[in-house]
């Protein structure tokens, strides 16, 4: 696979995933006000968290042989929920 991951790239996902459960929350405050276009969205998205979740013990402290290939999966997952949520966001 890869080289394991060091503590500097579990701290980056733990951070990742701390902007991406706050941002999450928020918008979950205001779900009720979705608009029925965007609820799809936010659907697909919520999905998209539900696997970034998931994967949270194989990135997360306890990973201790997780690969910088996983690592890099879960960033670009990461990455594609913040962007999914922001439209969102826009939409409201």
């Amino acid at each position: 696979m890869g080289d394991t991951l060091s503590e500097k790239t579990k701290d980056k996902y733990h951070k990742l995933m701390d902007e991406i459960k706050q941002e999450r929350d928020e918008l979950h405050l205001k779900a009720h006000l979705i608009r029925s276009e965007v609820r799809d969205e936010w659907e697909e998205v919520e999905e998209k968290w539900r696997h970034f979740r998931s994967n949270s013990k194989r990135v997360g402290a306890e990973a201790k042989g997780a690969s910088e290939e996983v690592w890099a999966a879960t960033k670009l997952l990461g990455e594609e929920i913040k962007q999914g949520y922001k439209r969102i966001r826009k939409s409201l």
